[in-house]
């Protein structure tokens, strides 16, 4: 099965602490930097109806605009901590 998707922006705080969250619990994902990337942009927003980064495609489950503490009980419905 393919990674997540993380679409984050350079210099965005919020994007940083969850990559650094990611990292540190070894979760993989796919990064994808919307920032100067129209195509990556249009997807991001096709998918959350929003242009506000992080946003996270869990196969298909969507978590948009979120914070290491939005993405702790997110991550835990899938089995991960």
């Amino acid at each position: 099965m393919s990674l997540p998707i993380l679409y984050i922006k350079p210099g965005c705080p919020w994007c940083d602490d969850v990559v650094d969250f990611l990292s540190r619990k070894r979760i993989e994902v796919q990064t994808v930097i919307v920032s100067g990337n129209r195509e990556a942009m249009q997807e991001m927003v096709a998918l959350s109806g929003q242009m506000k980064a992080p946003t996270m495609d869990w196969h298909g489950d969507v978590l948009a605009d979120f914070g290491v503490e939005e993405l702790v009980p997110f991550l835990q419905r899938r089995g991960l901590h």
